[in-house]
């Protein structure tokens, strides 16, 4: 999904880690059954997604997603296989963003050698998501990880330094007003909130979000992965919403002892294909296991 906002526009491993090769499409699990039942459960269910899309923008079945397949481990263990994953994890995560870097080269940038034949502004982007994984790992080692705006700003600070309207703000804090429209292809174009005086809109936004992930639902493997949906969705900076939305999930799995996720570059098309309609209709269920799956094993 391409983000389109400039201001007021219309828009490694060591002995346990995992390969590349890993993450290679699996086959889609079954689903749970949708429970059936009287009118009374079918309505209930109506207003449990009307309250999480009043607060987070999204909604999602949480019977749907099968959240056994993240199994817990301890910080220490989860940290260790995260900064041994890391320059796969920041390959795919430039790769999803175009960066025409591949798996060894961004291994040997990330050694202090330099590779040729690319742009400046491709080889920034590495470097910055380096600093941006980093940053969130010694937060979840220093035990000051939080899923809160002073620290996603922070770490938005670092992944879009190059990229973003005034990064490691949210929409509208600075001078730059508008922003927030997303191309979601043959579905037209995605127009997240208006950011409001000094961003406003947006702070509420978030506050609502963060309040209703970690007030009522209990699962911290639920919580991660939904912020990554409504956070993406919410569009709150001007670029590099998902690069951060995806470090501050893989924050909240580490600190709460869950691997980290890192969603293939192998899966671009399948995660494009499930963006869009995310985008459009807000139900990020099927996204929710899509991230599910993509779990290292």
């Amino acid at each position: 999904m391409a983000e389109n906002n400039r201001p007021d526009s219309s828009d490694k491993h060591g002995a346990w880690a995992v390969g590349a090769d890993q993450y290679a499409k699996r086959p889609r699990r079954p689903w749970p059954a949708r429970p059936t039942g009287s009118a009374t459960s079918t309505n209930s269910r109506g207003k449990a997604a009307q309250v999480q899309l009043e607060e987070t923008g999204i909604t999602w079945d949480r019977s749907a997603v099968d959240w056994s397949l993240l199994e817990r481990s301890t910080v220490d263990r989860v940290r260790s296989r995260f900064r041994a994953s890391l320059p796969e994890y920041i390959w795919d995560a430039a790769a999803l963003e175009g960066n025409p870097y591949t798996l060894p080269e961004v291994q040997t940038l990330l050694e202090g050698i330099t590779v040729t034949g690319h742009r400046i502004a491709d080889q920034d982007q590495i470097l910055a998501l380096n600093e941006g994984f980093n940053l969130t790992d010694e937060f979840v080692g220093r035990g000051r990880f939080r899923l809160d705006k002073a620290t996603s700003d922070e770490i938005h600070g670092k992944v879009a330094v190059h990229e973003a309207i005034e990064s490691g703000h949210f929409r509208g804090e600075g001078a730059a007003g508008g922003g927030g429209h997303v191309s979601i292809g043959a579905l037209g174009t995605f127009h997240a909130s208006e950011p409001g005086e000094n961003s406003a809109n947006l702070k509420r936004e978030f506050r609502r979000l963060t309040d209703y992930l970690l007030e009522d639902v209990g699962d911290p493997r639920e919580q991660a992965v939904a912020y990554f949906c409504a956070a993406t969705r919410r569009q709150f900076y001007f670029d590099g919403n998902k690069r951060t939305s995806k470090l501050m999930m893989a924050g909240h799995l580490l600190q709460n002892g869950y691997d980290a996720i890192s969603i293939s570059a192998r899966r671009q098309l399948e995660f494009n294909q499930l963006l869009a309609p995310m985008f459009d209709e807000g139900d990020a269920t099927e996204m929710m296991q899509f991230i599910i799956d993509s779990r290292p094993e």
